[in-house]
């Protein structure tokens, strides 16, 4: 990320950033965290994740990627865990709504936001509530990766390619960062534990959302037990088993959708346009206009509307 790239929004000069938005207007946000995730894996493992695939979706495409977000929400279960960094969800979906104005006013109004962590309740939030407050033309999309990686990211009972269902720092998460980042990996250290929660089996979905039950991971508390309590370790699954080979296709999954996904919004939207302004909003058009030509071409920027607050 340090390196200077035509990847990384802040390597950039700004005649990089300029030529860049001739050829392609689309920007990756990857939103990480910093948590524990045991012996075996780093801790910022959900942000080193997010931002190896979109480095390799860039590649591909020649998008940009802006420098991660290092600290994330998290669900109620989390807190109290060392190791573990959450950010208020105010704080949190403040801090997604000045990316997006931000990188809006720059030129960069096609954003796609990626999150491998548990924090899908609030990034949506944050997205609709900068559609409600600015009500300009923009395409902002939020993926979930686990729900990208689906199959291929659960255990063998339900079609999988691991032992065991997926949860957090598990076999499989440890597979996909030892697949990502070796280097960063430690499983000789790996620690294994027995997932556990209070209600029976088939109410209460496992990590990711991805087994279809009715409630999902985060929409509970009183589910299971405290973090810091329950899982000290860190660890809920077995990191021992983890192995490269087994996340390969859930990888691929999640890259060819993502390239799939930036060609189809560029197919309907080329660079520079967006979806007709009286569709979108009910603003004047002239105060629009204004506003998408920016600051310096002779229109305004976006922070006249309302400061991102």
């Amino acid at each position: 990320m340090e390196k200077p790239s035509q990847i990384y929004f802040q390597t950039m000069t700004k005649f990089d950033a300029e030529e860049r938005l001739k050829k392609d207007d689309v920007i990756i946000i990857p939103i990480g965290s910093t948590e524990n995730h045991g012996k075996a894996g780093p801790y910022g493992e959900d942000t080193f994740i997010v931002s190896r695939i979109a480095e390799m979706v860039a590649e591909k495409t020649g998008c940009t990627v802006a420098e991660p977000m290092w600290y994330g929400s998290h669900p109620f279960h989390h807190i109290g865990q060392p190791g573990t960094v959450p950010l208020p969800d105010s704080v949190f979906c403040d801090h997604i709504r000045s990316m997006i104005s931000g990188f809006w006013n720059t030129g960069f109004r096609k954003q796609i936001f990626i999150s491998m962590h548990g924090q899908e309740y609030a990034i949506p939030s944050a997205i609709q509530e900068w559609g409600k407050k600015y009500q300009m033309p923009a395409i902002i999309i939020f993926v979930d990766l686990p729900r990208v990686m689906g199959k291929d990211l659960m255990d063998k009972a339900h079609g999988g390619p691991f032992d065991y269902p997926f949860q957090h720092a598990c076999e499989a998460e440890t597979s996909i960062s030892m697949a990502l980042f070796p280097e960063m990996c430690q499983l000789e250290h790996a620690e294994d534990t027995t997932p556990k929660g209070f209600l029976p089996a088939g109410h209460v979905d496992k990590g990711g959302d991805i087994y279809g039950n009715p409630i999902p991971g985060h929409c509970i508390v009183g589910g299971t037990g405290i973090e810091c309590v329950t899982f000290p370790e860190g660890v809920i699954g077995k990191a021992s088993l983890a192995e490269p080979a087994k996340a390969f296709k859930a990888i691929e999954n999640v890259c060819n959708y993502l390239v799939k996904l930036h060609d189809d919004i560029l197919e309907r939207f080329p660079v520079g346009r967006l979806p007709p302004i009286e569709l979108m909003t009910q603003r004047s058009k002239e105060e629009v206009e204004a506003i998408l030509k920016g600051p310096t071409n002779g229109g305004k920027h976006l922070y006249t509307i309302a400061w991102p607050s």
